[in-house]
């Protein structure tokens, strides 16, 4: 059975020496990885290079993300975007032409997303005649060291709002962005198992697409999670550590 068993996991709960220990752990176990990310405040490679930096066994070539995703939408479409992203992600768009805009590509911009960078991409959309708004995810919020903090998905529904129009998501919860983490891995839906603490993106997302969805309670998880109206997580786990064995004993079975 262990060929037919992968897990799809991310980023998030990967914080210390037992993580780094675990991951060496999935990789031994003869399991497929994958890191499915809504990182949108850095390039694929500066991702790979901070979690490298930790002493993370991690590549490029193991990390599923949306710009690029993005990137692949705006090609086979023709489209040209005018982006609201943050700086450090911008060259992810660099063969993109971006001349004369025809859509909006919004993204965790963090301290980017004034009011006049917010005015001037719903100008972009308001005066086009069919407007396109991509969203490199849908978050709420996300945690980091000094707090919770607004994601993308806050600033994706002011522009929803304000000019009639209902985004195009990329990234996680996307079925689409789970679909390509899937076809990268060459798996089924029923043989790999999401873990993430996102109720909504992270398992929310993953069971929409077939896939088992384990949540971690660490990061952006909360108490009211295990009490969300529509997600039922497969598994709660206190841990990544906690996560690998589940799944090293559902092989084992």
């Amino acid at each position: 059975m262990r060929n037919r068993k992968y897990e799809a996991g991310n980023s998030g709960g990967f914080q210390s020496e037992a993580a780094k220990r675990n991951l060496l752990w999935i990789k031994a176990s003869g399991l497929k990885l994958r890191f499915c990310t809504n990182e949108t405040q850095a390039t694929r490679e500066q991702f790979v290079r901070k979690l490298q930096g930790f002493g993370f066994d991690i590549s490029v070539d193991e990390v599923t993300a949306p710009a690029p995703a993005a990137c692949r939408v705006l090609r086979e479409r023709g489209l040209r975007p005018h982006l609201l992203v943050h700086d450090d992600l911008i060259p992810e768009f660099a063969e993109i032409d971006r001349t004369n805009p025809n859509c909006v590509v919004i993204g965790d911009a963090a301290d980017k997303f004034t009011y006049a960078n917010l005015n001037e991409a719903f100008r972009v959309l308001i005066g086009l005649e069919n407007p396109v708004l991509i969203a490199l995810g849908r978050g709420r919020y996300y945690k980091e060291t000094d707090g919770l903090k607004l994601d993308v998905g806050a600033y994706m529904k002011a522009l929803e709002y304000a000019c009639d129009v209902q985004a195009e998501v990329v990234g996680k919860p996307a079925k689409s962005f789970f679909e390509s983490a899937l076809a990268e891995l060459g798996v089924e839906p029923q043989q790999a198992v999401m873990v993430g603490d996102d109720i909504e993106n992270d398992v929310g997302g993953a069971q929409r697409c077939g896939l088992r969805a384990v949540q971690v309670r660490t990061g952006k998880y909360r108490p009211s999670d295990e009490n969300h109206p529509q997600v039922k997580p497969d598994a709660y786990v206190d841990n990544l550590a906690e996560a690998v064995e589940l799944i090293l004993q559902q092989l084992r079975e």
